[in-house]
């Protein structure tokens, strides 16, 4: 509870300290809605097409591992009581492996997963700051701040520049 209560007020403390500071500059702050940018730009929309398509490839690959334990298990059910005692006991061993390797496979694949978003997510945001960097500089802006990182508890829809950088950053995106 200290940690949260310091937090929101060293976050007054610069507002009150940033607001003292525009004023006597002149200068103007605005805000991005990163999230926002992610999801409505034609390079954010484009990135997580791909990681559904790449996700419903994977997610295939389970469904057929998943049918063939399924199955194994099923036979091991129905035939279990007349099968010789070796017989299954391999035929457990071998469901039980199955079963170890699903899930496995299944961490594998949320792991690249994760690491395919972070990649792409991370090279759009290279892309988008080069973006923000001539928004502000053109515009005149003292600091443009991430409205969710930054915890913007309030901003004049005037400082959101968000819709403005998804314009710019699609058309940067569409001269390359």
């Amino acid at each position: 509870m200290r940690g949260w209560v310091g937090t929101i007020m060293m976050g007054l403390v610069l507002g009150l300290v940033l607001a003292s500071a525009v004023e006597a500059a002149g200068a103007k702050i605005g805000y991005v809605d990163v999230q926002k940018v992610l999801v409505r730009s034609v390079a954010g929309a484009a990135a997580r097409e791909q990681l559904e398509r790449e996700k419903a490839t994977m997610q295939k690959d389970v469904d057929t591992r998943r049918a063939e334990v399924d199955k194994l298990r099923e036979e091991l059910e129905k035939k279990g009581m007349v099968l010789a005692a070796d017989a299954k006991r391999e035929k457990e061993e071998t469901l039980q492996r199955k079963v170890r390797d699903l899930r496995r496979l299944v961490d594998d694949f949320q792991k690249e997963l994760e690491r395919k978003e972070q990649g792409m997510t991370g090279r759009i945001l290279q892309d988008l700051t080069s973006v923000i960097d001539k928004v502000g500089k053109e515009r005149g802006y003292l600091l443009i701040l991430e409205k969710r990182g930054a915890s913007v508890i309030y901003g004049d829809p005037e400082a959101d520049i968000t819709e403005e950088v998804i314009k710019l950053f699609d058309q940067e995106k569409g001269k390359k």
